[in-house]
C-alpha cells in the first residue's frame, strides 16, 4: 500500500506555520501511548480481543483460543500475556486453564485518550 505524501515546503527563516493553539501530547505520554498501541498492532492479538469478546460474558479459557487462531498454546499464551500487561485483558487461573477477559474499559480509555488529543483538537 503506497501512501500518498505531500512535498515538504523549503524551511524559511520567518516560519511559515501557526504555533500550536492548546496543549499537546507531551513526550512521556506519546511513549506510553505507542507501547499501548504496540500491544495491539499485531493482527493475532487484535483477533484474540475479537475472539474473547464474543464468548459469553467476554471470557474465554486459553483451550478455546488455540485452534480459531492456528497457533501453538504456549505462542497463543505469549500474546495474551503482552495484552494482558497492556491491560486489555485480565487473567484468571483455574486449575490447569486460565481464563482471559476481556476489559472493555482499556479500549474505551485509548480511545478516549487519542480522541482528547488529536481528533478534539482538529475539532475544536
Amino acid at each position: 500500500m503506497a501512501l500518498d505524501l505531500l512535498p515538504l515546503a523549503p524551511a524559511t527563516s520567518t516560519g511559515c506555520c501557526t504555533p500550536a493553539a492548546g496543549p499537546t501530547m507531551s513526550a512521556q505520554d506519546a511513549e506510553a501511548t505507542a507501547r499501548t498501541l504496540k500491544a495491539l498492532a499485531d493482527p493475532t492479538r487484535l483477533r484474540l480481543l475479537s475472539i474473547i469478546a464474543a464468548h459469553e460474558g467476554g471470557e474465554a479459557c486459553v483451550c478455546d483460543l488455540t485452534e480459531p487462531v492456528g497457533l501453538s498454546q504456549p505462542t497463543v499464551s505469549h500474546h495474551l500475556k503482552v495484552l494482558t500487561e497492556a491491560g486489555f485483558v485480565t487473567r484468571d487461573k483455574r486449575g490447569v486453564w486460565a481464563y482471559y477477559t476481556l476489559v472493555p474499559e482499556a479500549v474505551r480509555a485509548l480511545t478516549a485518550h487519542l480522541g482528547a488529543h488529536l481528533l478534539g483538537q482538529v475539532d475544536a
